[in-house]
């Protein structure tokens, strides 16, 4: 078969492979030596080392990528991409060790982001967002799950989820939509808690008519959704159809990650809290452990027993949590560097978590999150001697090309 466009001359490709790894797979991965790449219609059509020429016709473009390495597009599958607003004057407050659940209860936290998104017009917000989504692609970020959850009603709720799915429509990223309804009690349900939650799931059969989500989420937390009431949600949109999700165990164990696991969820997220019994849990179930370093870098607060979770044989995955909140910032890079320093996970793992699992987790792993036969070519090039090099030179950007569906849309640092 003759490609469309071959990738050549690739110093060291690094992949995963299969649909994901668990446990002390994660530190498993596939390495090819002056590799290509073939792409026909943005898929991969042939992978390998050395001779390219039988995918070569004098229609096909040739993309030297000497000296660079190759690795899949990266997947933060846990965002709240689509926000007005930000919460720098909540910073002092943060670092003076003001928890964040008294900030929640003081009307900041979540409710200003809620006041803000609601205020925002939908071409601002989206305008806001859209430079988000260049910026994490500008980090090698491919695809991105995005949350609502700043609206807390119907009508900015779904504004929200608009704007991500202009967002997909409208850029090369790969947008996937959660409905977070379930992210905090609006101030005007505060003593109507209840109400609240029947609002909430009455809106899930709505935004599930319009085809505006694939998932929901739930924060199932002290002082916000309790286990019953987290389970009550989850299992009503589940019954719709959702794939569902959980803000499980980051402040205390509430037993969210056994929630999650009792209801078959993609992911239970966060887990800095998770009990060593959940744990076992998780590693005897295929619900992914998404774990966000950044919130706790962030936060100054603990960090998710990532070891522990990989000995129990879990399915680890790691994401962003961009958010103004708690982890103001893009740079997926610089979370995949703390996750090494502070999760004491290897680059192997690191690479698994952030590009298959993060996949398996969104339920796209036969789609992207490997370089593999059949996959869409979504692929980055980084400025980096190996792939350790990645993790052990920090807060610097190492992308030096992004390939999404084969088309190149960062050459050399810009986009074009």
């Amino acid at each position: 078969m003759h490609a469309d466009l071959v990738i050549h001359n690739i110093a060291t490709l690094y992949t995963g492979n299969q649909s994901h790894k668990r446990g002390k797979e994660m530190n498993e991965i596939i390495t090819k030596q002056n590799a290509f790449i073939a792409i026909k219609d943005g898929i991969i059509v042939g992978v390998g080392e050395g001779d390219y020429t039988d995918f070569v016709s004098s229609k096909t473009e040739l993309f030297n990528a000497h000296p660079f390495i190759a690795i899949p597009g990266l997947i933060d599958s846990h965002t709240h991409l689509v926000h007005g607003g930000s919460r720098e004057h909540e910073f002092s407050k943060k670092i003076a060790g003001v928890p964040y659940l008294d900030i929640l209860n003081e009307g900041g936290g979540i409710l200003s982001t809620v006041q803000m998104t609601r205020d925002i017009s939908f071409d601002n917000l989206y305008r806001k967002s859209l430079n988000s989504v260049y910026e994490m692609m500008s980090f090698g970020v491919t695809t991105i799950e995005a949350k609502s959850g700043y609206g807390l009603n119907k009508d900015n709720e779904i504004k929200q989820l608009l704007v991500a799915k202009k967002l997909n429509e409208e850029t090369p990223a790969d947008i996937i939509s959660t409905y977070l309804g379930a992210h905090a009690y609006p101030i005007e349900f505060k003593h109507k808690k209840l109400e609240y939650i029947e609002s909430i799931m009455k809106d899930m059969i709505e935004i599930k008519k319009l085809g505006l989500a694939e998932f929901i989420d739930v924060f199932c937390e002290d002082s916000v959704f309790n286990y019953k009431q987290s389970k009550e949600i989850l299992a009503f949109g589940k019954e719709l159809g959702f794939k569902i999700k959980i803000h499980a165990d980051e402040i205390v164990s509430l037993g969210g990650a056994e929630l999650a696991v009792s209801l078959g969820a993609s992911s239970a997220d966060h887990l800095m809290a998770i009990s060593d019994a959940d744990i076992a849990v998780l590693g005897a179930s295929n619900t992914v452990a998404n774990l966000l370093p950044s919130t706790s870098f962030y936060l100054n607060k603990d960090y998710a027993p990532a070891r522990k979770l990989i000995e129990a044989n879990c399915i680890v995955s790691l994401s962003s949590d961009f958010n103004p909140g708690s982890s103001p910032s893009e740079n997926f890079q610089l979370m995949t560097q703390i996750a090494a320093n502070k999760l004491r996970m290897t680059p192997n793992e690191i690479l698994n978590a952030t590009t298959i699992n993060a996949a398996y987790n969104l339920g796209i792993s036969d789609k992207v999150g490997s370089i593999e036969l059949g996959k869409k070519a979504d692929i980055v090039l980084m400025d980096s001697p190996n792939l350790e090099y990645l993790y052990y030179h920090f807060g610097v950007n190492h992308t030096k090309h992004v390939f999404k569906d084969g088309t190149l849309n960062y050459k050399n640092r810009n986009f074009i």
